[in-house]
């Protein structure tokens, strides 16, 4: 499974980091603004840097080292761990100052490979300016105006060519299935994948973001086995109450790509969160079958057990019922429930039928529901097959396409997934039309 590259756009406060995000990124995501230190979340995005090249980029708030009262500048160091690039910012008409040294001579210990971006260069200081930047030592070095946008073809460009080609990692037969194991910061994710293994494999700490790097493990149960892929999590500013864990979903979702499965992780205390339905929602986006895991489920009163189970519906709906087990990864309860959840989450990804039985079930979906009409002309299914598995992908033919949103699409995909007890895992329907294929010819 392939993995989107991910950059990390860093550099000392107010030096154009946000803008220049945006206009790679081609709208206004980030807050800009003349103060320093305005970006404190961070903002993730995926972006289209030179054609069919996708990349995930991540704006981090401004790096101060030796100065971090919120905890800033360790989520910068976060994003820079999780990235495979690193672009630079600094200020063309400031010059080279010592806090843009301090920031590289801090960042560059992570082994990353940088790009420097000397902002503000439709300035004549900046172009005078320029080559004091090469003390830094990192190539290359473009000149750009984040605000009009010079220079940024040469931008995108480096980028690019900074970044390894996006390649499909070949799957062998027997290769065990990579599971991955997600969930917001400090639900537990090391705590499960230590009782799932019977050892301290990972580190586990109550203080969230303990877990730096995804840590792979083989898991041997009988004839059965599984890749276990524990993920890092986002330490949640103690100052900051509204603060979006997108970086954590950032990095969940680096992991979940490269999964068949992802058991996401629930803090029953905590109960069903926004982030969790993110996370929850960047899996099925990602086309993976999901089981739910809801860890701490002992510590919870009837009141609270109740309310959990009346959110649930939420997270029922967005995952088409998934696999659902309550767990205590610190006891051990349940925790046996998890495998035949996930070996069954397994066989419904790969699931596989022949033409045949493809066009039965879709002649009979048919049959019990007449299609719409448009212009008095009612849509018809010609044939339909299935083209690939993991997610199950089908391709109908017909005398036109139907979009996405349209009622009778999703129709069809809840009838096949009712045939095929595809509960928890995404449908993928391709719908060619007659025109489609006259232009093709």
């Amino acid at each position: 499974m392939s993995q989107t590259p991910t950059v990390a756009i860093v550099g000392r406060p107010n030096v154009g980091k946000s803008t220049l995000f945006n206009r790679l990124l081609g709208r206004r995501l980030s807050i800009v603004h003349d103060k320093p230190g305005v970006t404190r979340d961070r903002i993730t995005a995926s972006v289209e840097i030179i054609p069919d090249r996708y990349v995930e980029l991540i704006d981090t708030g401004g790096l101060v080292p030796g100065d971090d009262p919120l905890g800033l500048n360790e989520q910068v160091e976060l994003a820079v761990r999780e990235s495979d690039l690193v672009v630079l910012v600094v200020d063309g008409r400031e010059g080279l100052v010592s806090p843009d040294e301090t920031v590289w001579h801090h960042l560059r210990r992570f082994g990353k490979p940088a790009i420097l971006a000397v902002n503000k260069g439709d300035t004549h200081e900046a172009k005078a300016r320029y080559g004091e930047f090469h003390r830094l030592g990192i190539d290359p070095q473009v000149l750009v105006s984040a605000e009009h946008g010079g220079g940024f073809h040469d931008l995108r460009a480096a980028i690019a060519s900074a970044l390894p080609e996006a390649t499909e990692a070949p799957e062998e037969a027997d290769a065990p299935p990579p599971i991955a194991v997600v969930g917001r910061p400090n639900v537990g994710k090391s705590s499960l994948v230590n009782k799932l293994l019977g050892e301290k494999r990972s580190l586990v700490s109550p203080i969230a973001g303990t877990t730096r790097d995804p840590v792979d493990t083989l898991l041997v149960r009988g004839e059965s086995q599984y890749l276990l892929v524990d993920t890092a999590g986002i330490r949640r500013r103690s100052q900051v109450t509204d603060t979006p864990e997108e970086l954590a979903v950032l990095m969940a979702k680096r992991q979940i790509e490269r999964a068949k499965v992802a058991v996401l992780v629930i803090d029953a205390a905590q109960g069903l969160t926004s982030g969790d339905m993110a996370i929850a929602g960047t899996a099925w986006e990602l086309g993976r079958a999901v089981v739910v895991a809801v860890n701490k489920w002992d510590l919870l009163e009837p009141e609270a057990r109740e309310k959990l189970d009346r959110d649930f519906p939420r997270l029922d709906e967005l995952l088409a019922n998934p696999p659902r087990v309550n767990v205590s990864a610190v006891t051990g309860r349940s925790i046996e429930k998890l495998f035949p959840a996930i070996d069954t989450a397994l066989a419904r990804f790969e699931t596989r039928l022949g033409t045949g039985e493809v066009n039965r079930m879709f002649e009979t979906a048919v049959g019990r529901r007449p299609p719409p009409a448009v212009h008095g002309r009612p849509w018809k299914m010609y044939y339909a097959t299935q083209v690939s598995t993991g997610p199950p992908t089908f391709m109908i033919f017909a005398n036109r396409t139907l979009s996405k949103a349209d009622s009778y699409r999703r129709y069809l995909e809840n009838r096949l997934r009712e045939a095929l007890d595809l509960d928890g895992v995404p449908i993928r329907l391709v719908i060619r039309g007659k025109k489609e294929e006259a232009k093709k010819g």
